[in-house]
C-alpha cells in the first residue's frame, strides 16, 4: 500500500518521469528468466523456510499441519480431485501414501488404425479377432518403401521435438555419429527427422554430395550409406513400427517409452529435458535398456573426428547392451503385462465412478 501512495504522487508530481520509470521496470520484469524463479523458489522447500515460517510468521513449519502437534490438519482440507494417470503399475511406483483419490489407469493407447495420417493406410490396415495385424497390398507408396526396409529389423532413432527445441545445433555431427557406428557394424537404421528442417536439410545434402540417383528419392524419404540408413520425413505411428525394430533409440518422452514398451522393444534413451531423465532412468531400472545416454554421445558439440569416434563407441556399446538376451527377455516380460491392462477402458470406468458420485 505504501508503495502505491508513493508511486501515485510521484505520478502527480512528475508524469513524465514516471512514465520512464514505469517503462523501465517492465523492461526488467521481461528479461526475468528462469534463472531469476530458481534463485527465489527452491529455498521454500528448506529448513530455514520451515523456521521462519515458524518463529516469525507462527504456523507450522510443514504446511497442512498443526502448529503445536505437527499432525496433517485432513480435518481442515478439502476433498482432493480425482486424479488419473495415464501409465502403468508395472513401470512406475505407486507408493501407499500417494493421495486415495489417485487412478493409476494404464497407458492410454489409441486403436493403432486411429493413429496414421494417411487415409489410405488408415483405411487398409485391418484387424482379425485376435488382435493381429495384417496388411493389404495396396497400401501407400511412401509406407512401403518403410515396410520394404523394416524386413530386416532395423534400429530405430528418432529425437521428436529435440531439435526444435534448440539442442541438435549439428546435424552432422549427428548425421556423423550414425555413419561412423555403422561403418564398425553391421546394424541398419531408421531415423526420424520429426520435422526438424536443418537435419533434413543435411540429410539432403549428404545425399546429393554422395551423387545419388534423385529422381529415386521420395518426398517423404531416402536412403544413405549403401541402404543402411533409411531418413524418413514424415509420420508413421510408433505402435506399428516399434514391433518391427531390433531396438528404439529415443529422447525419453513419455509417449515414445509407452510406444516401445508396448512393443516388447529395448530401448536407448538420451534424454534432455524435464521429465525424459525419470523415464531414462526407470527403463534402465527396469532392465529393457543401458544406462541413459549423455547427451554429447549422440549430440557431439564439436564435428571433429575424435568426437564422433567417441560418441559412436558409446553409442554402439550401448546398442549392443541394449540387444543382449537380457534386454530382450525383460522387455518381452513387460510388454506381456502392459498387454493386460486397457488404460482406456479403466480411465472411463473411473469417469463414470466420479460423475455418479457427484
Amino acid at each position: 500500500m505504501l508503495f502505491h501512495t508513493v508511486h501515485l504522487q510521484h505520478l502527480k508530481d512528475n508524469s513524465k518521469e514516471n512514465f520512464l520509470f514505469c517503462i523501465d521496470i517492465l523492461l526488467k520484469l521481461l528479461l526475468v528468466c528462469w534463472k531469476d524463479v530458481d534463485h527465489w523458489m527452491w529455498p521454500l522447500f528448506t529448513e530455514n523456510w520451515g523456521s521462519w515460517r515458524n518463529d516469525d510468521l507462527h504456523l507450522s513449519p510443514c504446511p497442512f499441519t498443526d502448529p503445536v502437534t505437527g499432525i496433517p490438519t485432513w480435518y481442515d482440507r478439502p476433498q482432493s480431485p480425482l486424479v488419473m494417470y495415464g501409465f502403468s503399475k508395472e513401470v512406475v511406483e505407486c507408493p501407499a501414501y500417494w493421495p486415495s483419490r489417485v487412478r493409476v489407469c494404464g497407458f492410454w493407447f489409441l486403436p493403432i488404425e486411429w493413429q496414421f495420417s494417411c487415409t489410405k493406410c488408415r483405411e487398409t490396415l485391418l484387424y482379425d479377432s485376435s488382435g493381429h495385424q495384417y496388411e493389404k497390398d495396396n497400401l501407400c507408396p511412401r509406407h512401403l518403401e518403410l515396410q520394404n526396409f523394416v524386413k530386416d529389423t532395423p534400429i530405430f532413432i528418432g529425437l521428436s521435438a529435440i531439435g526444435s527445441m534448440g539442442f541438435l545445433k549439428d546435424p552432422h555431427s549427428f548425421i556423423g555419429v550414425l555413419q561412423a557406428v555403422l561403418s564398425t557394424t553391421n546394424y541398419k537404421f531408421i531415423l526420424f527427422t520429426g520435422g526438424y528442417e536443418p537435419l533434413e536439410s543435411v540429410v539432403r545434402t549428404i545425399a546429393t554430395e554422395a551423387t545419388l540417383d534423385q529422381n529415386s528419392w521420395s518426398e517423404d524419404c531416402l536412403s544413405l550409406y549403401n541402404g543402411r540408413l533409411f531418413c524418413f520425413f514424415s509420420s508413421i505411428p510408433y505402435g506399428w513400427l516399434f514391433p518391427n525394430c531390433a531396438a528404439v533409440i529415443h529422447h525419453g518422452g513419455s509417449g515414445t517409452i509407452a510406444a516401445a514398451l508396448q512393443a516388447g522393444t529395448p530401448q536407448v534413451v538420451c534424454p534432455f529435458v524435464l521429465d525424459q531423465f525419470y523415464w531414462a532412468e526407470r527403463m534402465h531400472w527396469l532392465g529393457v535398456s543401458p544406462e541413459p545416454l549423455g547427451r554429447n554421445h549422440l549430440l557431439p558439440d564439436k564435428n571433429d573426428n575424435r568426437s564422433i569416434q567417441e560418441a559412436a563407441h558409446v553409442l554402439s556399446l550401448a546398442i549392443h547392451v541394449a540387444l543382449s538376451s537380457r534386454v530382450k527377455t525383460r522387455a518381452a516380460e513387460i510388454a506381456e503385462k502392459i498387454f493386460l491392462e486397457d488404460g482406456v477402458s479403466d480411465a472411463i470406468k473411473y469417469l463414470k465412478e466420479e460423475l455418479s458420485l457427484n
